[in-house]
């Protein structure tokens, strides 16, 4: 469980994130939404440990997350960024091979086990047939299961993702919030990640954690959220509900 309570993070004369009581569970799929601004990626950072907050506290399973040292949290929380780092060079294999550092250091050398994880965990994300490619020289939507099968390999229980959907066409975007919801029922990880698209979180999420003016304004299961003026409300634009041709719950469409 992650728990924050009175945190907030000031920037240039105003509150950009101000968070009461908060807690996320680290078993389920947690959707954070909001317009742009709205503090999901200051949230995030947060949750993350890449940034830390000007008052308040955020608890890991009851532990403050500032006494974790920095392999002890990596080995509890694997964090995507909105930006990916560089990796000019690297094999898709050598990149998932990063995310065995927690377990074994920079200097120490890789075990059977760790090269197991990563076989099963490119294969968890179909990119084992890419395991000898160049990274940069896959499509996005296969870079960025890459970067996920890395973050399996760190065999941490919770997974932060912050917008992993936003470069990836709409196919690839349905592809890749597939494969995290399948990863969370079939291994058991939690998964909190930032997307833009109200449909996309609707089908995928277990639980809805919406955003505005830096303080959540919305927290609930999908089907609650489906309120044309709540969801009107949280982009200030007139949103209608339709029904879908194969499926029971409504999309959201702009009026």
């Amino acid at each position: 469980m992650l728990e924050l309570n009175n945190l907030g993070v000031h920037r240039q004369g105003r509150d950009i994130l101000s968070v009461d009581h908060l807690r996320l569970a680290t078993n389920e799929v947690t959707v954070i939404l909001g317009h742009n601004g709205s503090g999901k990626s200051t949230l995030m950072k947060l949750l993350a440990r890449q940034l830390l907050p000007d008052w308040g506290e955020l608890r890991l399973n009851e532990r403050p997350l500032a006494t974790y040292s920095q392999r002890e949290l990596a080995r509890e929380i694997a964090f995507l960024p909105q930006q990916l780092p560089a990796v000019a060079g690297m094999d898709v294999r050598e990149l998932v091979l990063q995310g065995r550092y927690p377990w074994r250091g920079l200097l120490s050398r890789w075990s059977g086990q760790d090269h197991r994880l990563v076989e099963e965990a490119m294969a968890q994300t179909d990119v084992l047939q890419y395991a000898d490619q160049l990274t940069d020289l896959l499509s996005g939507g296969e870079r960025q299961r890459a970067w996920v099968a890395m973050l399996l390999a760190q065999q941490s229980p919770l997974l932060l993702l912050d917008e992993p959907t936003s470069a990836l066409d709409l196919s690839h975007q349905y592809e890749l919030m597939s494969l995290l919801h399948r990863l969370n029922r079939d291994t058991g990880r939690g998964v909190v990640v930032i997307l833009h698209d109200i449909n996309l979180a609707m089908r995928y999420a277990d639980r809805i954690l919406a955003l505005k003016q830096g303080r959540p304004v919305f927290d609930g299961s999908p089907a609650e959220l489906m309120s044309e003026s709540t969801l009107s409300d949280l982009y200030d634009i007139d949103i209608r509900l339709c029904a879908h041709p194969e499926r029971d719950a409504p999309v959201a469409v702009v009026a």
